[in-house]
């Protein structure tokens, strides 16, 4: 598993569209503890399986967390659409027909 730090987990949690509450739930961990990973400003001091549960969540959404030299994230495939938000952005203009 790369280093992986908290500001790639906020912006890989943002790139799903998930909440803290949903990431902990589909991680199976608590959600102060996806707090606390969320808050460090550098590398994610936690425990190993602790952290792996939750990265392999993320990857298994789609996400790929990056570190070549430069730590970010990607998003690798679109996750599933989900009933309560739109699949496409309210900015984007509609046809007429």
């Amino acid at each position: 598993m790369n280093v992986i730090t908290g500001r790639q987990l906020r912006a890989a949690r943002a790139l799903l569209g998930w909440e803290q509450i949903e990431l902990a739930r589909k991680s199976k961990v608590a959600i102060g503890t996806v707090r606390r990973m969320e808050s460090f400003d550098g590398v994610i001091g936690a425990r190993f399986d602790t952290l792996r549960k939750v990265v392999d969540c993320m990857e298994r959404a789609g996400i790929a967390f990056l570190d070549d030299g430069e730590p970010g994230v990607r998003l690798r495939r679109l996750p599933e659409a989900r009933k309560d938000k739109p699949t496409v952005p309210s900015s984007v203009p509609k046809k007429n027909k």
